[in-house]
């Protein structure tokens, strides 16, 4: 708040630079459990294996599901938009 303070009573002195970050990736609005229990809602299946990627920048859930009938199937979600993929 000094530095602030000094800044800002005078005006000679140019206030610091700011940094650019760069591109940001966009926070994840959906949760690895957010995913789960939308694909076992949405295949009435069981996750049984979940994990997280990265895919051309972007942080992809990758789920292995269990239906009734016993059959094993992948399901991959977007995590910055919910799509299935």
């Amino acid at each position: 708040m000094i530095g602030a303070a000094v800044w800002a009573a005078s005006p000679s002195v140019s206030p610091p630079p700011t940094v650019a970050a760069g591109p940001r990736a966009a926070p994840h609005p959906l949760t690895m459990d957010q995913a789960v229990r939308m694909a076992e809602r949405r295949y009435q299946a069981r996750v049984v294996r979940v994990e997280s990627i990265k895919r051309g920048g972007r942080t992809v859930y990758v789920l292995r599901l269990l239906d009734q009938r016993g059959r094993v199937f992948t399901v991959r979600i977007d995590a910055s938009s919910g799509r299935i993929l």
